[in-house]
């Protein structure tokens, strides 16, 4: 692993007309040393082409071609197949980056010696007209507080290799949440840094909008991911519930 390299993990599907944006705001940081693993999952639209195009433009950004269409988990495991850095970020194909995300998210790793460390974000429209209202994060999350809570967006992920080891997803519905337990289960504590540092596009189509299948997939992660008994995974999802409202109140 190289030290200093951040390596961005970058999922994509259908995502020609937004991602783009989203790289744009990667070439904005002001922490220099990262490199751009964008997998594309079989896209039927112009993706690929439009990766290829910026990865024409800047060598430290790289298109992987999946041959068949496997789901998020199946990119961002292609993706962290090639990841060099001792660092890896996530960043999905429609988010954005404010332009001192990786230095901000660095710092605050180092000082904790934290093995993951997300930070705060402001949703927008999918057009972008409308920015929605800052949502905060506690300062620590642990792996009891975690399985209750919806604190950690994907796209303010920073982890560090060196500590938690090898990263992979499994091919899971929350792919991302399952990562993040597993990483804590281990007896890590996952530091929170309250700052506006992302910007989550709203998309219909996003596979996370479907509010009932997510509830169910949260509850399926209880049981048969994680293994908890039925009154753990109860009150568990009750205080996920509560959380998820909370935050989605508001735009």
């Amino acid at each position: 692993m190289k030290d200093e390299l951040v390596s961005i993990i970058t999922p994509a599907y259908k995502a020609a007309g937004v991602i783009g944006r989203t790289v744009d705001s990667v070439l904005a940081q002001t922490y220099p040393h990262w490199e751009m693993l964008i997998a594309d999952d079989c896209s039927p639209d112009d993706t690929r082409a439009v990766v290829s195009e910026w990865a024409r433009r800047d060598a430290r950004i790289q298109l992987i071609p999946l041959e068949r269409n496997g789901g998020p988990a199946a990119a961002r495991n292609a993706a962290l197949a090639k990841a060099q850095g001792r660092w890896v970020a996530f960043l999905d194909s429609d988010d954005m980056w404010l332009p001192n995300k990786l230095e901000r998210s660095l710092a605050h790793a180092q000082a904790h010696r934290s093995p993951l460390v997300f930070t705060g974000f402001r949703r927008v429209s999918h057009d972008e007209s409308r920015t929605g209202d800052y949502i905060g994060v506690p300062p620590t999350l642990s792996y009891g507080q975690l399985l209750g809570n919806t604190a950690i967006a994907t796209s303010t992920v920073l982890v560090d290799r060196s500590i938690c080891g090898d990263v992979r997803m499994q091919r899971v519905y929350y792919d991302d949440f399952v990562c993040w337990l597993g990483i804590l289960k281990r007896g890590f504590v996952a530091h929170g840094l309250d700052e506006d540092l992302m910007r989550y596009r709203v998309m219909a189509q996003s596979v996370s909008r479907n509010k009932g299948r997510s509830a169910r997939e949260v509850w399926k992660t209880y049981r048969q991911v994680e293994g908890l008994a039925l009154p753990s995974a109860a009150w568990h999802f009750s205080r996920y519930a509560f959380n998820a409202l909370r935050k989605y109140r508001k735009f």
